[in-house]
């Protein structure tokens, strides 16, 4: 089969790999369907060390089940089928707390032996637990939306969920990327009635605007940290969708003591503000990577009636043969987030 696999730094190449199939009885073989490229995988696509033998690349798919292992139930070949970013065996102790990022069998594509989303077909480990099965056909106009539950919904539903959002709130939403637009989807679903969007791509911020924001902030630094606080005179629940120090600085300077922050960007720094100063201000500190498995059953009903439509974050289609391209341009800001079809 064809398959993205990153060598290094600017380095992604579509080449054979061998055609997956059915190792545990736990497994199942996945024909993919659609694919993307995440934000995350930008960070590694800036900075990963050149290597021999490279990373099979992707952890966002759907597709057609294709084969299964003994084990497996619930699912047959000609499933249509999405699967969330890690997977799990969804009966573990941290699965039954709805923490499925920390399943005891779990793990992640890519990694291990496990082929990556963005190629023809993925053997996923212990299947049952992990894809959830669509009422939908390969042809429906739902599918970017569906693709989305795999991670970006449900990340930035993560968010607004553990930052506390609920009717009436006012909420700041720090990026503009589809994780912080679909965080901004999520906060207007959990009823918060002022949404504001720090960020500074007028597309991107439109595109918030559409699914809620009621306010943009563009400016960055204490100069957006003013604006924010003299718009809502801070704000209680801060979703932080970037990961870099200065979003985290900014989510600080915004919220109110005894607010909420909830982390959803992969942070790019070991250290962070919380000596003294913070810590007299009782502010919760949260968030963390989403349990995407625990979320996908609870918003397919909104993406199914289109009361939620997160996949419009996608703003171009490519063919798995453009990948490499397709990276480029999310690294370039030309780009939202790249769909991809083998």
């Amino acid at each position: 089969m064809r398959a993205a696999v990153m060598y290094g730094a600017g380095d992604v190449r579509v080449e054979d790999r061998p055609d997956p199939k059915i190792a545990q009885p736990t497994d199942a073989v996945v024909r993919v369907v659609a694919s993307c490229v995440c934000g995350s995988d930008l960070w590694p696509y800036a900075s990963m060390p050149a290597t021999d033998t490279g990373r099979p690349m992707g952890h966002e798919f759907l597709g057609i089940v294709e084969d299964t292992g003994a084990d497996v139930t619930g699912l047959a070949a000609g499933d249509l089928v999405v699967a969330p970013f890690t997977y799990s065996d969804n009966t573990c102790d941290y699965c039954a707390k709805g923490l499925h990022i920390s399943c005891r069998h779990g793990g992640r594509y890519g990694f291990d032996g496990v082929d990556g989303g963005q190629g023809e077909a993925v053997r996923v480990p212990q299947a049952a637990g992990t894809v959830v099965k669509l009422p939908v056909n390969t042809d429906s106009a739902l599918l970017p939306s569906l693709l989305a539950l795999s991670d970006v919904m449900t990340t930035g539903h993560h968010g607004a969920v553990t930052a506390g959002v609920g009717r009436g709130d006012t909420v700041l939403v720090v990026g503009d990327g589809a994780v912080g637009l679909c965080a901004v989807i999520a906060a207007k679903r959990l009823g918060a009635e002022r949404i504001v969007l720090a960020g500074r791509h007028a597309a991107r911020t439109d595109l918030g605007r559409d699914f809620g924001a009621t306010d943009v902030v563009a400016v960055r630094g204490e100069e957006g940290i003013a604006r924010i606080r003299e718009l809502t005179g801070g704000v209680d629940k801060v979703i932080e969708a970037v990961g870099t120090r200065q979003t985290l600085d900014t989510a600080l300077g915004a919220v109110r003591d005894g607010g909420t922050i909830s982390r959803l960007g992969v942070p790019q720094y070991e250290e962070g503000p919380i000596g003294p100063a913070v810590f007299m201000r009782n502010i919760t500190l949260t968030g963390g990577a989403s349990p995407a498995r625990a979320y996908i059953e609870q918003l397919l009903p909104d993406v199914l009636n289109g009361a939620i439509a997160p996949g419009r974050v996608f703003d171009q289609t490519y063919s798995l043969d453009q990948t490499p391209g397709a990276y480029q341009a999310m690294a370039d800001r030309q780009v939202l987030k790249a769909l991809i079809r083998p």
